[in-house]
């Protein structure tokens, strides 16, 4: 029942938000679904655990890596239903959202969250493609939310860009499909591909993965294909950034690590290693250099989620329990950390009116709270303890050192170093210092304050104590992928 329902509220709330999305009550109606979805991602995770075999449904495939997706989404997707209420009223008072524009956004909102679910728990790797398509047509529009001339620019360079990311991961389904053609095969559907990948032709499909990397790791925002990231997270309404940044790029991530277990089985783990730890090693370059020098607040963070998609894919591309266990720990802490901070950001830039980074001063004595908790997410994006994103990173950290690859650990080190001064020194300057006169101290809504501590709770908690359920769930994540 929970996996239906987990589709059909979502969809309830957008059809809603269209007949009375316009009432300013909606963002408390939108924030109890999300309430009742994340119930249903839960009961969903332990209904699993209690027997955790994979099972088909239908159209769906559930194992622990969808219930493990399933359940980041619902959390991501709870915070920002919460937080997207006071902004919201906020973009009101300042004439920048109307109501009729306020129940577009809860459309939207609503068939984002949908389109992903719906990506995490596809059986038949053709829909996945259409999901993942969807998600790139809606979020679009919350790009361009604004309708100003940069969120339209930033809109247009992000359909286009991942256009054609989309088109090449297109090519290299059809392609799989073909080459499990050849061993008399006619299906989509991951199960049965995966089932038959070692009597596949290695060569070809070797060919159809770098498509599907290429592809897929355009929505993921793996550098160089990331280019789109930036302008679309500086751009987007705040509460969109967050999912964009949290949940987004993990569900392209999904796309690669579901083929990527296929190639495994087909031509061993070096070939995808290899390519996993290339793309994640060069976002790690390409975030440390961009960093260092921005002046916006969300392109900022934007370039931060570039580096964290990277550490996770190293992560990956290291293979092994530990590697496996710290990777997706670290996507769980990573997208309740830039979701925190996408928030802050938010509140900031409606506080400040700007989004220059050298115009920002003393945000602790215009928004204390915000202040805050924006500069605690601040230390666990720079994997500091007792984060979560500290303690994940030590394990992928010790993995490499384990398993001799001295390059890989210093590489991460010395980036995660760089991006770590530049963090620090940008957000100090912000949160610190003089409160500008024309910036009057700004009011903080309760329902924002709770998505606040509802995050910081999640990754300062998972820094000290993996909870038993969680535990377990990770553990079967690392068993599903241990072909990896």
């Amino acid at each position: 029942m929970e996996l239906y329902s987990l589709l059909l509220i979502p969809l309830f709330l957008a059809l809603a938000a269209l007949l009375i999305g316009r009432s300013r009550s909606f963002g408390a109606i939108n924030a109890l679904g999300y309430l009742a979805e994340l119930s249903c991602g839960l009961f969903f995770s332990a209904a699993f655990l209690e027997r955790p075999e994979p099972f088909t449904r239908g159209l769906f495939f559930v194992d622990s890596l969808t219930i493990f997706f399933v359940l980041v989404i619902t959390i991501v997707a709870f915070a920002a239903a919460l937080y997207s209420i006071g902004f919201l009223e906020r973009e009101r008072r300042q004439m920048k959202v109307t109501d009729k524009k306020s129940g577009y956004y809860y459309f939207l909102f609503n068939l984002f969250i949908l389109a992903m679910l719906l990506a995490t728990m596809v059986n038949n790797l053709g829909l996945l493609w259409v999901a993942i398509e969807l998600t790139t047509l809606i979020s679009a529009f919350l790009v361009g939310f604004y309708n100003t001339k940069f969120s339209v620019e930033a809109a247009w360079k992000y359909l286009i860009i991942c256009s054609v990311g989309i088109i090449l991961a297109l090519l290299g389904t059809i392609l799989f499909a073909y080459v499990f053609s050849l061993t008399g095969g006619i299906s989509l559907n991951w199960s049965d591909l995966s089932a038959a990948a070692g009597q596949f032709d290695p060569d070809l499909v070797k060919f159809a993965f770098i498509f599907i990397i290429v592809g897929y790791g355009t929505k993921a925002g793996l550098a160089p294909m990331h280019t789109w990231l930036p302008d679309a997270h500086s751009q987007a309404i705040s509460p969109a950034s967050a999912l964009l940044s949290g949940l987004l790029l993990k569900t392209a991530l999904y796309a690669i690590i579901r083929y990527g277990l296929i190639v495994v089985k087909c031509v061993g783990f070096g070939f995808f290693s290899h390519l996993m730890l290339l793309f994640g090693l060069f976002s790690l370059l390409i975030a440390a250099g961009f960093v260092l020098a921005q002046k916006d607040l969300k392109r900022l963070l934007a370039y931060s989620s570039i580096e964290h998609i990277g550490i996770i894919a190293v992560g990956i591309g290291l293979g092994g329990p530990l590697a496996l266990y710290g990777a997706f720990l670290h996507l769980l802490g990573h997208a309740a950390a830039k979701s925190l901070m996408f928030f802050g950001a938010g509140n900031i830039i409606q506080a400040y009116d700007r989004h220059n980074m050298n115009s920002i001063r003393g945000v602790i004595r215009v928004l204390p709270f915000t202040g805050l908790f924006f500069l605690a997410g601040l230390f666990a994006l720079a994997g500091f303890p007792p984060f979560s994103l500290f303690r994940s990173e030590v394990m992928i950290l010790m993995s490499a050192f384990g398993r001799g690859s001295y390059l890989i650990a210093g590489s991460l080190l010395l980036f995660m170093t760089v991006i770590f001064g530049a963090l620090v020194f940008h957000a100090g300057k912000m949160i610190f210092g003089p409160r500008p006169p024309e910036v009057p101290p700004a009011k903080e809504d309760l329902a924002g304050k709770l998505a606040f501590i509802f995050l910081l709770l999640i990754i300062v908690v998972l820094g000290v104590w993996v909870p038993g359920p969680l535990d377990r769930l990770l553990i079967l994540v690392v068993d599903t992928t241990r072909g990896i």
